[in-house]
């Protein structure tokens, strides 16, 4: 208790307290559009549930994550060396979930260009959007980002109890959002590009971070940001334009 209120009363860690609070929602947002696209593949009546599940879920993880902080850090030492290159466990799962987000931005692209979107060699079975299916695959990358969220923040703070509120915020945040930025992307095809390209990105800087090339994540915002802004243009262009047409 003693400790609480140290920390309660303790500027330093208000001031850790909010800057992991605004890390872990610019890192929420990558996962709040893979989960928009994921969900809006379901059935309508599924969607919001789905959102609400596999966030929770994802809440779940994330606290039992922290539970083991003291074996996630050790994640970052060699495990393996591939042509005198190190590989920790760390960039290994970094590696596996950008090319899973490759892999599923890759293939989602392809059928939205393609005219005639069969089976293929990206899918050889017709896809079937699964309520199951989707929740794993919103774990699978929430494991990834938690992972590589958690050994940020214990650069910047030892108190655990922080991390536990920042992560708490953040999902709360996310359940909010969640369910208008997954119906904003529904009511705008060219916006669902757009996020894909999007994760298309996230999953190529992940590898690269894999490799161990730091890509400065303020670069990968900044340009994720300008295209957003004008791809915000674009909507209200065609707004514009659509209204008056009919007046």
């Amino acid at each position: 208790m003693e400790y609480l209120l140290s920390l309660a009363t303790d500027p330093v860690a208000w001031i850790a307290l909010l800057t992991l609070i605004a890390m872990e929602l610019v890192l929420g947002i990558d996962n709040l559009i893979f989960i928009a696209i994921l969900t809006n593949k379901l059935p309508e009546h599924q969607r919001e549930r789905a959102r609400r599940v596999g966030i929770g879920a994802a809440l779940i993880l994330r606290l039992l994550l922290l539970g083991t902080i003291a074996w996630i850090v050790k994640l970052t030492a060699p495990v393996i060396h591939v042509f005198g290159q190190g590989f920790s466990w760390r960039d290994l799962i970094l590696i596996a979930g950008g090319l899973f987000l490759v892999w599923k931005a890759t293939k989602e692209i392809h059928h939205r260009v393609d005219a005639d979107p069969g089976p293929d060699v990206f899918e050889p079975k017709p896809a079937v959007a699964g309520f199951t299916a989707a929740i794993g695959q919103i774990l699978l990358l929430d494991l990834v980002f938690s992972v590589d969220s958690i050994i940020t923040a214990v650069g910047m703070t030892p108190h655990v109890p922080i991390m536990v509120i920042a992560v708490i915020v953040t999902v709360a945040a996310m359940l909010v959002a969640a369910t208008p930025l997954a119906n904003f992307v529904n009511a705008n095809p060219t916006i669902v590009m757009l996020a894909l390209a999007f994760l298309l990105m996230i999953g190529t800087v992940l590898i690269a971070e894999g490799f161990g090339a730091h890509v400065p994540k303020g670069y990968v915002y900044a340009a994720m940001a300008f295209s957003a802004l004008v791809e915000g243009l674009n909507v209200l262009d065609r707004n514009a334009r659509q209204k008056r047409e009919k007046s």
